[in-house]
């Protein structure tokens, strides 16, 4: 039976498993849940994840939410380098749960009030706007330090560390993060996508996804 993602292609979360998917080459079935619309809400969607939230990935019996733990099942079920050996398997976890923790605290904020706000029509929180530049300031002068003398996160090949840090930038012109005050996180960025294909990739279907949604 063929892998179903469930998501949303503007989606930051979807965007990274789909990276992976597009990476490892991987064949699988993609339904579209529009959070605009509520599909999320929806008893049969909920049956498959109770917390709302996308994506969701089934393969067989198997069940599964939050787009760090798809991404693991996946690289170990394509035994993807993804998902590195040794020491870097740990480093590539360090830096998945770092970003988690702290690097991906303030973009969603930009997201939900310059972004999903001007959608949705409500006026946006200075406060709140202020509060998240501060926290990505705080968090991309560490990356951007880290990533002085690498090309990648963790070793010499992208992993699934690039993925969830670079998903932030999922939104970048819309958003409009600090990012351009940190010269070597955008050096990266563009790396991923000058040479990563599966992440070229997903940024023109976000860029399309956006481009309908904010018609």
């Amino acid at each position: 039976m063929i892998m179903k993602l469930y998501g949303d292609p503007g989606s930051g979360s979807t965007r990274r498993v789909l990276a992976a998917l597009y990476h490892i080459g991987a064949e699988f079935e993609f339904e579209l849940i529009d959070l605009f619309k509520g599909d999320n809400r929806t008893p049969q969607f909920l049956a498959l994840n109770p917390n709302g939230m996308i994506p969701v990935l089934v393969d067989d019996d198997a069940v599964l939410y939050e787009a760090a733990a798809i991404n693991l099942y996946l690289a170990e079920k394509f035994s993807s380098n993804l998902l590195p050996a040794g020491v870097d398997r740990s480093l590539t976890l360090q830096w998945m749960f770092w970003a988690a923790e702290h690097w991906r605290q303030g973009p969603p904020v930009l997201f939900n009030e310059r972004v999903a706000k001007t959608i949705m029509g409500l006026p946006q929180d200075p406060r709140a706007i202020a509060d998240a530049e501060a926290s990505i300031r705080k968090f991309a002068a560490i990356l951007d330090d880290h990533l002085q003398d690498r090309q990648y996160v963790v070793g010499k090949h992208f992993t699934l560390a690039d993925i969830d840090l670079a998903a932030t930038f999922t939104h970048l012109p819309r958003s409009r993060p600090p990012y351009d005050e940190f010269p070597n996180v955008m050096a990266w960025h563009h790396r991923l996508l000058e040479h990563v294909p599966a992440w070229s990739r997903t940024r023109d279907k976000v860029e399309q996804r956006m481009a309908a949604l904010m018609k």
